[in-house]
């Protein structure tokens, strides 16, 4: 049996600088120590917002994707709706509303799939909530004004085969996909 690991910081953080800061984001730079005792810098991102994502579900195994270009990468991508949810906003409010204006789908019944997942844990404190939708309505989409969104309904097998040829790559997509698919095998 393999000894207990040792779950204690070993890291030293000597002082810690802001560096950026706006209204999605804190950066800060750490001067610190590390676990093999060379001294360097540490750059931590703060998300201000917890992300959540949806992947919608009708009653004949049909889903729903988002498409949308991403800056960061500079590259169009096909994700489940997905976005923000503040501090003090619970987490199934901010899942309601994003498939709503992502998709203009409401749904009866959300189950959670994935509690808290870490998007990035090297460089940021970003964490991810993730659910299903099930009895859906369709109303019209309301998107924000900074996105501009296309829509895809596809079977939610085609949703799978999409990540197998790497035509998702969103990391919350990609895990809430499957994960559904190993549960449903």
């Amino acid at each position: 049996m393999p000894n207990d690991p040792d779950t204690s910081n070993p890291w030293i953080t000597h002082s810690t600088r802001d560096i950026y800061d706006n209204a999605w984001i804190h950066l800060e730079e750490n001067q610190v120590t590390n676990p093999s005792g060379g001294k360097g810098i540490y750059g931590v991102v703060h998300y201000k917002n917890r992300a959540v994502g949806v992947v919608p579900i009708d009653e004949k195994g049909n889903t729903w994707l988002v498409g949308q270009y991403r800056y960061p990468t500079e590259t169009y991508e096909w994700e489940i709706p997905e976005g923000g949810c503040a501090e003090g906003e619970d987490l199934l409010d901010a899942a309601q509303r994003e498939l709503l204006e992502e998709t203009g789908l409401i749904a009866q019944t959300y189950t959670p799939i994935l509690s808290h997942l870490q998007l990035s844990n090297s460089v940021s404190d970003e964490r991810a909530f993730l659910y299903t939708a099930h009895h859906l309505t369709m109303t019209e989409a309301q998107p924000e004004p900074t996105e501009k969104i296309s829509i895809r309904k596809l079977p939610l097998a085609e949703a799978f085969n999409m990540v197998d040829r790497g035509e998702i790559v969103d990391m919350m997509s990609v895990t809430a996909l499957l994960k559904l698919r190993i549960e449903m095998q």
